[in-house]
């Protein structure tokens, strides 16, 4: 898959009390995820081409993707297609790139959602709902050994701008 062409559209950066190793082990590995990601389990096969995968906590897929980037403890970058085909017709792919670098005692993680098209700020309101509440609770699960409960919904504006896209919930 060509990249070039994608460009950030959220950016988030956090400081994690942690090791590349315990970032990299929380992001790539089921039983860590479900901790969380709201019960979801992230499964990966670490390497460039494998399959990246979230199911749902009834084990139902989720999200479905590819490894685009692997650098262990450094870069995974994925393709990260919901299970929800009219939105990735209408709305092209998602990259989610995951950069971890060590910063002192501490580690500094980054997540970027790329895209290879301009999206509304509408359609973008669920990433920039999701995210800060899945790194968040990542970095608390890290951090003091119990992840945080954070509900969440998709943003009503976000399911409008689909609406008037065509793009019905699935």
């Amino acid at each position: 898959m060509d990249i070039s062409n994608f460009r950030p559209a959220i950016v988030y950066t956090i400081y994690v009390a942690s090791t590349p190793a315990r970032v990299w082990q929380a992001l790539t590995s089921a039983e860590f995820s479900r901790q969380y990601f709201s019960g979801n389990a992230v499964e990966v096969d670490l390497r460039v081409g494998g399959a990246f995968i979230v199911r749902t906590p009834d084990g139902a897929l989720h999200i479905s993707g590819e490894v685009i980037e692997c650098e262990p403890e450094k870069k995974l970058t994925v393709t990260f297609n919901v299970n929800w085909p009219a939105l990735i017709e209408k709305l092209g792919p998602t990259l989610v790139t995951y950069e971890i670098e060590p910063a002192g005692d501490v580690v500094k993680l980054t997540l970027l959602q790329s895209h290879d098209r301009p999206l509304s700020d509408d359609i973008l309101s669920g990433g920039r709902t999701g995210w800060p509440a899945i790194l968040s609770s990542l970095k608390s699960l890290l951090e003091t050994g119990k992840a945080m409960t954070i509900p969440m919904q998709p943003p009503a504006r976000m399911l409008a701008a689909l609406k008037e896209l065509g793009i019905g919930m699935p």
